[in-house]
Protein backbone atom coordinates (compact mmCIF):
# COMPACT_ATOMS: atom_id res chain seq x y z
CA UNK A 1 0.00 0.00 0.00
CA UNK A 2 1.73 3.62 -0.73
CA UNK A 3 2.15 5.72 1.34
CA UNK A 4 1.23 9.30 2.14
CA UNK A 5 4.48 11.89 1.45
CA UNK A 6 3.40 13.50 4.45
CA UNK A 7 4.04 10.42 6.33
CA UNK A 8 7.16 9.96 4.72
CA UNK A 9 8.34 13.56 5.11
CA UNK A 10 7.82 13.79 8.57
CA UNK A 11 10.31 10.47 9.24
CA UNK A 12 12.79 12.35 8.05
CA UNK A 13 12.23 16.31 8.68
CA UNK A 14 9.86 17.69 11.58
CA UNK A 15 7.29 18.86 10.75
CA UNK A 16 5.49 22.10 11.66
CA UNK A 17 2.57 24.15 10.60
CA UNK A 18 2.45 27.65 9.84
CA UNK A 19 -0.75 28.82 10.98
CA UNK A 20 -2.81 30.04 14.14
CA UNK A 21 -5.71 27.92 12.99
CA UNK A 22 -6.25 25.58 16.09
CA UNK A 23 -8.29 23.35 14.20
CA UNK A 24 -5.30 23.01 11.42
CA UNK A 25 -2.87 22.22 13.60
CA UNK A 26 -5.11 19.30 15.14
CA UNK A 27 -6.02 17.88 11.46
CA UNK A 28 -2.25 17.56 10.85
CA UNK A 29 -0.58 17.15 14.97
CA UNK A 30 3.06 18.73 13.57
CA UNK A 31 5.12 19.03 16.55
CA UNK A 32 5.86 22.61 16.12
CA UNK A 33 3.92 25.13 14.93
CA UNK A 34 4.92 29.07 14.02
CA UNK A 35 2.98 32.03 13.79
CA UNK A 36 3.58 35.96 12.31
CA UNK A 37 1.62 38.86 12.76
CA UNK A 38 0.27 38.00 9.01
CA UNK A 39 -1.35 35.27 10.50
CA UNK A 40 -2.91 36.66 13.48
CA UNK A 41 -4.40 38.93 11.75
CA UNK A 42 -6.19 36.28 9.45
CA UNK A 43 -6.93 34.08 12.86
CA UNK A 44 -8.33 37.28 15.12
CA UNK A 45 -10.68 38.02 11.94
CA UNK A 46 -12.13 34.07 12.05
CA UNK A 47 -15.52 34.52 14.05
CA UNK A 48 -14.62 31.29 15.89
CA UNK A 49 -11.93 33.14 17.75
CA UNK A 50 -13.54 36.27 18.96
CA UNK A 51 -13.44 34.85 22.46
CA UNK A 52 -9.69 34.97 22.55
CA UNK A 53 -9.46 38.63 21.01
CA UNK A 54 -12.00 39.44 23.81
CA UNK A 55 -9.88 37.50 26.05
CA UNK A 56 -6.77 39.77 25.71
CA UNK A 57 -8.34 42.81 25.18
CA UNK A 58 -9.64 42.32 28.89
CA UNK A 59 -6.01 40.77 30.26
CA UNK A 60 -4.65 44.16 28.60
CA UNK A 61 -7.15 46.53 30.13
CA UNK A 62 -7.00 45.00 33.74
CA UNK A 63 -2.87 45.16 33.38
CA UNK A 64 -3.49 48.97 32.78
CA UNK A 65 -5.08 49.35 36.02
CA UNK A 66 -8.29 50.55 36.72
CA UNK A 67 -9.02 54.38 36.56
CA UNK A 68 -5.23 54.99 35.55
CA UNK A 69 -5.04 57.38 32.04
CA UNK A 70 -3.51 54.55 30.29
CA UNK A 71 -4.14 55.54 26.43
CA UNK A 72 -6.09 53.42 24.05
CA UNK A 73 -3.13 52.87 22.34
CA UNK A 74 -1.20 51.63 24.63
CA UNK A 75 -3.85 48.89 26.14
CA UNK A 76 -4.43 47.89 22.50
CA UNK A 77 -0.28 47.28 22.26
CA UNK A 78 -0.38 45.00 25.42
CA UNK A 79 -3.29 43.22 24.17
CA UNK A 80 -1.44 42.22 20.94
CA UNK A 81 1.43 41.19 23.14
CA UNK A 82 -1.36 39.07 25.30
CA UNK A 83 -3.04 37.70 22.10
CA UNK A 84 -0.11 36.46 20.19
CA UNK A 85 0.82 34.26 24.12
CA UNK A 86 -3.19 33.62 24.03
CA UNK A 87 -2.57 31.66 20.57
CA UNK A 88 0.84 30.59 21.65
CA UNK A 89 -0.78 28.78 24.90
CA UNK A 90 -3.83 27.15 22.48
CA UNK A 91 -1.40 26.16 20.14
CA UNK A 92 0.79 24.16 22.83
CA UNK A 93 -2.30 22.80 24.36
CA UNK A 94 -2.42 20.59 21.04
CA UNK A 95 0.96 19.96 19.49
CA UNK A 96 4.11 18.35 21.34
CA UNK A 97 6.64 20.06 20.74
CA UNK A 98 7.77 24.50 20.34
CA UNK A 99 5.66 27.34 18.99
CA UNK A 100 7.39 30.49 17.69
CA UNK A 101 5.53 33.81 18.81
CA UNK A 102 7.43 37.15 16.70
CA UNK A 103 8.42 40.02 18.18
CA UNK A 104 6.94 43.49 16.87
CA UNK A 105 8.56 43.95 13.02
CA UNK A 106 8.51 47.75 14.22
CA UNK A 107 11.81 46.87 16.58
CA UNK A 108 13.46 44.45 13.97
CA UNK A 109 16.68 47.41 13.86
CA UNK A 110 16.34 47.85 17.44
CA UNK A 111 18.43 45.22 19.45
CA UNK A 112 17.45 46.82 23.20
CA UNK A 113 14.02 47.38 22.06
CA UNK A 114 13.69 43.22 20.89
CA UNK A 115 15.31 41.95 23.52
CA UNK A 116 13.29 44.25 26.36
CA UNK A 117 9.91 42.51 23.91
CA UNK A 118 10.98 38.94 23.74
CA UNK A 119 11.87 39.13 27.66
CA UNK A 120 7.98 40.18 27.84
CA UNK A 121 6.37 37.92 26.33
CA UNK A 122 8.53 34.73 27.90
CA UNK A 123 7.11 36.38 31.34
CA UNK A 124 3.88 36.00 30.18
CA UNK A 125 4.20 32.57 28.93
CA UNK A 126 5.94 31.94 32.21
CA UNK A 127 2.78 33.41 34.36
CA UNK A 128 0.74 31.21 32.38
CA UNK A 129 2.89 27.98 33.29
CA UNK A 130 4.23 27.28 30.27
CA UNK A 131 8.19 27.35 30.05
CA UNK A 132 10.46 28.81 28.33
CA UNK A 133 11.80 25.81 26.89
CA UNK A 134 8.55 25.15 24.45
CA UNK A 135 8.57 28.80 23.09
CA UNK A 136 10.44 29.99 20.39
CA UNK A 137 10.86 33.79 19.91
CA UNK A 138 11.25 35.16 16.65
CA UNK A 139 13.00 37.89 15.43
CA UNK A 140 14.26 39.48 12.10
CA UNK A 141 17.55 38.11 10.90
CA UNK A 142 19.02 41.86 10.83
CA UNK A 143 22.13 42.49 12.65
CA UNK A 144 19.94 43.72 15.35
CA UNK A 145 18.10 41.06 15.33
CA UNK A 146 21.13 38.57 15.74
CA UNK A 147 22.39 40.48 18.19
CA UNK A 148 19.15 40.37 20.14
CA UNK A 149 18.96 36.97 19.64
CA UNK A 150 22.50 36.37 21.23
CA UNK A 151 21.45 38.07 24.14
CA UNK A 152 18.15 36.10 24.64
CA UNK A 153 19.84 32.79 24.10
CA UNK A 154 22.48 33.04 27.06
CA UNK A 155 19.06 33.74 29.02
CA UNK A 156 17.61 30.49 27.91
CA UNK A 157 15.13 32.26 25.94
CA UNK A 158 15.59 30.42 22.35
CA UNK A 159 15.40 31.81 19.30
CA UNK A 160 13.85 31.43 15.30
CA UNK A 161 15.80 33.39 12.97
CA UNK A 162 12.88 34.98 10.36
CA UNK A 163 13.19 36.78 7.34
CA UNK A 164 16.11 34.87 6.22
CA UNK A 165 17.54 35.27 2.57
CA UNK A 166 21.24 35.47 2.74
CA UNK A 167 24.36 33.03 3.92
CA UNK A 168 25.81 36.33 5.64
CA UNK A 169 22.38 35.82 8.15
CA UNK A 170 22.71 32.40 8.25
CA UNK A 171 26.38 32.28 9.75
CA UNK A 172 26.08 35.53 11.79
CA UNK A 173 22.68 33.41 13.51
CA UNK A 174 25.07 30.70 13.71
CA UNK A 175 27.96 31.91 15.42
CA UNK A 176 25.66 33.69 17.93
CA UNK A 177 24.31 30.56 19.08
CA UNK A 178 20.46 30.73 17.54
CA UNK A 179 18.60 28.35 18.36
CA UNK A 180 16.83 28.05 14.45
CA UNK A 181 16.94 29.55 11.51
CA UNK A 182 13.51 29.80 9.35
CA UNK A 183 15.10 30.87 5.43
CA UNK A 184 12.27 32.16 3.26
CA UNK A 185 12.30 29.38 0.69
CA UNK A 186 9.10 31.09 -1.61
CA UNK A 187 10.09 34.46 -1.33
CA UNK A 188 13.45 34.29 -2.78
CA UNK A 189 11.90 32.03 -5.35
CA UNK A 190 9.65 35.33 -5.81
CA UNK A 191 12.43 37.95 -5.85
CA UNK A 192 14.30 35.81 -8.88
CA UNK A 193 11.31 35.46 -11.01
CA UNK A 194 10.41 38.65 -10.91
CA UNK A 195 14.19 40.04 -11.05
CA UNK A 196 14.89 37.15 -14.19
CA UNK A 197 11.37 37.62 -16.27
CA UNK A 198 11.43 33.88 -15.47
CA UNK A 199 8.25 31.79 -14.88
CA UNK A 200 9.25 29.08 -13.51
CA UNK A 201 12.54 26.56 -12.26
CA UNK A 202 13.21 23.23 -12.07
CA UNK A 203 12.35 22.15 -8.49
CA UNK A 204 16.05 21.42 -8.19
CA UNK A 205 16.97 24.54 -9.50
CA UNK A 206 14.65 26.55 -7.39
CA UNK A 207 16.72 29.88 -6.15
CA UNK A 208 15.31 28.97 -2.54
CA UNK A 209 15.73 25.55 -2.44
CA UNK A 210 19.53 26.00 -3.67
CA UNK A 211 19.96 28.71 -0.98
CA UNK A 212 18.48 26.46 1.87
CA UNK A 213 20.29 23.60 0.74
CA UNK A 214 23.72 25.77 0.48
CA UNK A 215 23.06 26.62 4.53
CA UNK A 216 21.83 23.32 5.75
CA UNK A 217 24.98 21.76 4.14
CA UNK A 218 27.26 24.52 5.72
CA UNK A 219 25.84 24.04 9.10
CA UNK A 220 26.08 20.20 9.28
CA UNK A 221 29.52 20.50 8.12
CA UNK A 222 31.15 22.72 10.56
CA UNK A 223 28.66 21.50 12.95
CA UNK A 224 26.56 24.05 14.36
CA UNK A 225 23.65 23.49 17.02
CA UNK A 226 21.57 25.63 15.34
CA UNK A 227 18.88 23.96 13.17
CA UNK A 228 17.29 25.15 10.13
CA UNK A 229 13.85 25.19 9.23
CA UNK A 230 12.47 25.93 5.87
CA UNK A 231 9.64 28.07 5.56
CA UNK A 232 7.41 30.10 3.17
CA UNK A 233 6.38 27.52 -0.20
CA UNK A 234 4.97 28.32 -2.95
CA UNK A 235 4.49 24.49 -4.44
CA UNK A 236 4.66 21.29 -3.29
CA UNK A 237 7.72 20.39 -5.08
CA UNK A 238 9.91 23.01 -2.84
CA UNK A 239 9.24 20.55 0.24
CA UNK A 240 9.96 17.90 -1.61
CA UNK A 241 13.11 19.06 -2.83
CA UNK A 242 14.13 19.78 1.14
CA UNK A 243 13.17 16.26 2.26
CA UNK A 244 15.77 15.53 5.29
CA UNK A 245 15.80 19.36 6.16
CA UNK A 246 15.97 19.15 10.04
CA UNK A 247 12.35 21.13 9.49
CA UNK A 248 9.87 22.59 7.20
CA UNK A 249 7.20 25.16 8.50
CA UNK A 250 4.28 23.78 5.88
CA UNK A 251 0.91 25.91 5.49
CA UNK A 252 -2.29 23.90 5.77
CA UNK A 253 -3.29 23.38 2.03
CA UNK A 254 0.65 21.87 1.48
CA UNK A 255 -0.21 19.80 4.58
CA UNK A 256 -3.47 18.85 2.87
CA UNK A 257 -1.81 17.85 -0.37
CA UNK A 258 1.09 16.08 0.96
CA UNK A 259 -1.83 14.16 3.02
CA UNK A 260 -3.18 13.12 0.02
CA UNK A 261 -0.52 12.56 -2.00
CA UNK A 262 1.26 9.52 -2.98
CA UNK A 263 4.48 8.15 -4.20
CA UNK A 264 7.94 7.99 -3.23
CA UNK A 265 9.73 10.33 -1.25
CA UNK A 266 13.67 10.95 -1.33
CA UNK A 267 15.72 12.12 1.17
CA UNK A 268 17.81 15.06 -0.40
CA UNK A 269 19.58 16.45 2.85
CA UNK A 270 21.70 14.66 4.61
CA UNK A 271 23.98 15.39 7.61
CA UNK A 272 26.46 12.87 6.57
CA UNK A 273 26.69 13.52 2.87
CA UNK A 274 27.44 17.57 3.89
CA UNK A 275 30.21 16.64 6.26
CA UNK A 276 31.78 15.04 3.28
CA UNK A 277 31.59 18.11 1.13
CA UNK A 278 34.62 20.37 0.13
CA UNK A 279 33.18 24.29 1.78
CA UNK A 280 35.33 27.11 2.57
CA UNK A 281 34.58 28.78 5.76
CA UNK A 282 33.05 32.19 6.28
CA UNK A 283 34.19 34.63 9.20
CA UNK A 284 32.18 37.64 9.36
CA UNK A 285 31.86 40.61 11.67
CA UNK A 286 29.31 43.35 11.71
CA UNK A 287 31.46 45.42 8.74
CA UNK A 288 31.61 41.78 6.70
CA UNK A 289 27.82 41.86 7.09
CA UNK A 290 26.64 44.71 6.66
CA UNK A 291 28.95 44.24 2.65
CA UNK A 292 27.41 40.41 2.41
CA UNK A 293 24.36 42.35 2.55
CA UNK A 294 24.41 45.27 0.79
CA UNK A 295 26.07 43.07 -1.99
CA UNK A 296 23.20 40.61 -1.82
CA UNK A 297 20.17 42.85 -3.60
CA UNK A 298 18.16 39.75 -3.23
CA UNK A 299 18.10 39.27 0.72
CA UNK A 300 18.22 43.73 1.06
CA UNK A 301 14.95 43.66 -0.80
CA UNK A 302 13.36 40.97 0.83
CA UNK A 303 14.26 41.90 4.37
CA UNK A 304 13.24 44.92 3.75
CA UNK A 305 10.05 44.16 2.49
CA UNK A 306 9.37 41.38 4.84
CA UNK A 307 9.68 44.16 7.37
CA UNK A 308 7.35 46.30 5.91
CA UNK A 309 5.13 43.65 5.09
CA UNK A 310 4.49 42.26 9.07
CA UNK A 311 4.51 46.01 10.29
CA UNK A 312 1.22 46.83 7.60
CA UNK A 313 -0.17 43.21 9.34
CA UNK A 314 1.09 44.36 12.92
CA UNK A 315 -0.81 47.91 12.36
CA UNK A 316 -4.09 46.60 10.99
CA UNK A 317 -3.88 43.96 14.14
CA UNK A 318 -3.49 47.02 15.95
CA UNK A 319 -6.58 49.25 13.86
CA UNK A 320 -8.48 45.73 14.25
CA UNK A 321 -7.96 45.67 18.03
CA UNK A 322 -8.53 49.31 19.02
CA UNK A 323 -12.10 49.28 16.62
CA UNK A 324 -13.30 46.44 18.97
CA UNK A 325 -11.71 48.12 21.93
CA UNK A 326 -14.42 51.20 20.99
Amino acid sequence: MATPLLQQLAKMTVVVSDTGDFNAIEKYKPRDATTNPSLLMAAAQMPAYSSIVDEALAWAKKSAGAGTDASKDAIVKQAIDRLSVEFGLRILKIIEGRVSTEVDARLSYDTQGSIQKARALITQYEAAGMSRGRVLIKLASSWEGIRAAEVLEREGIHCNMTLLFGMHQAVASAEAGVTLISPFVGRILDWYKKSTGKESYPPAEDPGVKSVTTIYNYYKHFGYKTVVMGASFRNLSEITELAGCDLLTIAPKFLEELSKTEGDLQRKLDPEKAKSLKIERITLDEADFRKMHAADQMATDKLDEGVKDFTKAMVSLEKLLGDRLG
